[in-house]
């Protein structure tokens, strides 16, 4: 037998409805809100002031600066998802043009980008800086050269040429540190070392003659002479084998080609033969 509904539970119903209207109500307000101020907040997006209009580049020549602001401006091109214009100054692709401009320029180290007020860009680059050339593994007589020029972390970034000017002048011949790397952009093996034997290289002109030519092979480093002298050492032991050059400096003479080499590779000793 079914009993009547009372007229509590009734009331009780319709409050319980109430409340779902008015939570039904207050979802739709927030959803039109939130249309609202995302509307406003995309139509703020896509208005000139607060849109990169100009890119400035600082650190590089003239040419290079017209590449990367080529390269700023066609990264900024277009919109994500149709939705929020690239060239916002609140979301423009920094990594992406950042990524770009180094795939582009091997001889830029690194690159900053900083916003210049609301329409303006900057872009500071730092240029690798020329330490010395390097011409391949070793020396090959009857082959005609072609040497790159690396910079201070041993990175090879671009061909030598005439207009080069590095700022140690012999020729480094070493392996790379991947074999099956292209030299231009590839890395010398070693590279954490080569201050240390450029200075055992410079060092050497206080005994009357230039290095010509340095070679690091198996551990070992040649430092070929303009006199026509070779001497060889272990890697990493320049300061030994500089100590021992000196003090064996009275028995014999670099500047007049006399000596055809020096061998320092044994600690204190300086063993020699000349021509």
């Amino acid at each position: 037998m079914w009993g009547r509904v009372s007229s509590g539970e009734r009331n009780q119903g319709r409050l319980k409805e109430r409340r779902r209207l008015r939570r039904r109500r207050g979802i739709i307000a927030f959803s039109i809100l939130l249309c609202i101020l995302l509307g406003a907040v995309g139509y703020g997006l896509w208005q000139s002031e607060v849109r990169i209009s100009r890119v400035d580049v600082i650190g590089s020549s003239t040419d290079a600066q017209e590449t990367i602001v080529d390269i700023a401006t066609r990264m900024m091109r277009g919109s994500y998802f149709g939705i929020i214009p690239r060239d916002s100054i609140f979301f423009f692709p920094e990594d992406y043009i950042r990524t770009s401009i180094l795939a582009s320029h091997s001889n830029i180290a690194a690159v900053s980008i900083s916003r210049n007020k609301f329409t303006g860009l900057s872009i500071k680059v730092d240029m690798r800086v020329p330490i010395a050339r390097w011409c391949g593994l070793a020396p090959t007589e009857g082959v005609e050269e072609y040497c790159y020029v690396f910079d201070a972390s041993g990175v090879i970034y671009a061909a030598s040429s005439s207009t080069t000017s590095p700022l140690n002048p012999f020729k480094l011949y070493a392996p790379l540190a991947d074999d099956t790397a292209e030299p231009l952009r590839a890395s010398i093996m070693s590279a954490e070392k080569i201050p240390t034997i450029f200075d055992f290289a410079r060092n050497l002109t206080m005994f009357g003659s230039s290095v010509v030519t340095v070679v690091i092979h198996n551990g070992e480093v040649d430092n070929n002479l303009a006199s026509g002298t070779r001497i060889t050492y272990v890697l990493g032991n320049e300061q030994s084998a500089f100590t021992a050059l000196v003090s064996a400096r009275d028995n014999f003479n670099l500047s007049d080609g006399s000596i055809d080499y020096l061998d320092l590779r044994f600690n204190g000793k300086v063993y020699l033969k000349r021509k």
